[in-house]
């Protein structure tokens, strides 16, 4: 089963500079590669501050462009294939975040969590 883990940096709501430091690299690094090493690992990538970002809010008059909030955004994820849930909060436990970040793991939806009529519909898409 596939897990999506959301990185939420308390860094985001402070004063304080985004960009982590050598120190904390390399510790995310040596989780990231551990991680790869158990082959669970599919993907992962970090994001660039809020403040490089914009939302899109749809409303009765379409899409308005806002700018992203910083508190509580998302700084990066991983996409782990684990054999339960079990396995994935594990790992979600060794992340070497900061005091003050959230990690936030959520099970990715397959098409097999889907009644019928809906795996009809998405297996005429090769997507």
């Amino acid at each position: 089963m596939r897990y999506i883990m959301f990185m939420i940096p308390a860094v985001y709501g402070s004063d304080a500079d985004p960009m982590p430091s050598a120190e904390e690299v390399e510790a995310m690094m040596d989780y990231n590669a551990a991680l790869a090493e158990a082959g669970i690992l599919e993907s992962l990538n970090g994001l660039h501050p809020p403040t490089s970002g914009m939302r899109l809010e749809f409303g009765p008059d379409g899409p308005q462009e806002t700018t992203s909030p910083s508190v509580g955004a998302v700084g990066g994820y991983w996409v782990l294939n684990v054999e339960s849930h079990e396995a994935a909060v594990e790992w979600a436990r060794r992340c070497p975040a900061m005091s003050g970040d959230v990690l936030e793991l959520r099970r990715i939806q397959e098409i097999e969590d889907f009644d019928e009529d809906v795996q009809e519909v998405l297996e005429k898409f090769d997507l």
